[in-house]
């Protein structure tokens, strides 16, 4: 491992070399960057690296874990949620429009929802791309999910659901957001701790935000957003959302996969980079709306766009090189049953099939994040999940597996 120290942040990367696969379907990098210089950035920028608190604990040894297929046959899945409901199912999200059901690891026949018809997927980043379900679903049956519709155009939407199948016309769209470029649609979808909906949006696509969306809190492209859906009509915005509108934190790229740390409420972001880096975002529970992670003007810890330096902006906690991968899959912090794994935040390379582990340490002055690679698994990974045990999934496109994390 190699040690990187950035403002207050303690990286370790994996330094194998990269294997060679193709673009993902979801998550492309598809221009190349301008030349990343080495990162400069001004005094109001950042601050000299304090020390960083002392790893208390190392990770687990893999070779005593393995990844163990629970089912197959999937096309393009791109989402993995369970429905909090004490059934125990797992809900898997293919990108053409489809999700179906895993129950006690056997596939459903009948889907629980086929939209095909009104989900637009003929560019590999559009699709039925993220699902979330209530948080008092078990008692009215409402789940959301993320699309692009015929034309491309993003949709968030609401559907009622009985027993194991929805309501394909009980429909009820909240939100449209018109997409300029067929690509960095986003995707992800989460309930947070406080009961709101965040949704995750990419910058609009092309390459690196020529529309300046990511820096532009009145565009709602290259945010995570935060919106109330059990007020107003269609929804409400939150009375504290820092801009007057459905804009949470912004400057991002295309923030395909975001998650909640179940115990501690932390927010995790996997942010696809341009053509250098890749990174992953932090914030703590107790963070404000406002965050700004610097896309376009910072691709990770690197200039990437000419102009002023941004004031404040937060940088990744991680990140990698495209000579470790090409498209990051954030994943989940595990806290299933297996204590040795607790607190280990799971994230991935869908182009190399690197598989890390995280671990954020924080002291009363001093915080640190350490990494380390874990897995070389030969996948393809669109996606990670979590059942209602906290047991930790992923999903691949190139061999269309559901795989869960076992004690071998």
């Amino acid at each position: 491992m190699r040690h990187l120290a950035l403002l207050t942040i303690l990286i370790l990367t994996a330094c194998a070399p990269a294997q060679t696969l193709t673009a993902p379907p979801a998550l492309a990098t598809d221009s190349p960057a301008p030349a990343a210089p080495t990162a400069t950035v001004s005094p109001t920028d950042t601050a000299t690296p304090p020390a960083t608190a002392t790893p208390t604990r190392d990770f687990p040894n893999p070779d005593a874990y393995e990844w163990k297929v629970v089912a197959s046959g999937f096309s393009r899945p791109v989402d993995i949620q369970n429905a909090g409901d004490g059934s125990g199912r797992l809900f898997i999200v293919e990108q053409a429009g489809v999700i179906r059901i895993l129950q006690t690891d056997a596939l459903i026949e009948t889907p629980f929802l086929d939209i095909r018809e009104r989900v637009d997927d003929g560019r590999n980043e559009q699709g039925l791309l993220g699902l979330a379900f209530h948080p008092n679903y078990e008692s009215n049956g409402f789940f959301y999910v993320n699309y692009t519709e015929e034309g491309g155009d993003t949709v968030i939407a609401r559907f009622h659901a009985s027993g194991n199948i929805a309501d394909p016309n009980s429909e009820a769209r909240l939100l449209g957001v018109a997409q300029p470029f067929p690509n960095h649609n986003g995707g992800a979808l989460a309930f947070g701790p406080d009961g709101f909906l965040y949704i995750g949006l990419g910058d609009g696509g092309a390459g690196g935000d020529p529309l300046g969306h990511g820096q532009n809190v009145n565009s709602l492209l290259g945010k995570i957003l935060r919106i109330d859906v059990n007020s107003g009509e269609p929804y409400a915005i939150p009375s504290d959302n820092p801009f007057g509108n459905e804009v949470f934190h912004y400057g991002l790229r295309n923030p395909w996969r975001i998650s909640f740390d179940s115990a501690t409420g932390d927010l995790w972001i996997g942010d696809v980079g341009q053509g250098q880096y890749e990174e992953i975002d932090f914030l703590h529970a107790d963070a404000t709306g406002g965050v700004n992670f610097g896309w376009n003007r910072y691709e990770g810890f690197h200039d990437y766009a000419s102009g002023t330096n941004l004031n404040n902006h937060t940088p990744p906690m991680f990140e990698y090189s495209h000579n470790e991968g090409c498209s990051v899959t954030g994943g989940y912090v595990y806290r299933g049953a297996m204590p040795e794994w607790q607190g280990v935040y799971f994230f991935a390379d869908y182009c190399s099939g690197r598989l890390w582990g995280a671990l954020h340490y924080q002291s009363a002055a001093e915080e640190s994040f350490v990494s380390t690679l874990l897995y070389q698994t030969g996948v393809q990974i669109l996606t990670f999940g979590v059942d209602e045990a906290g047991e930790l999934y992923f999903g691949g496109e190139n061999d269309g597996t559901i795989q869960r994390l076992v004690r071998k």
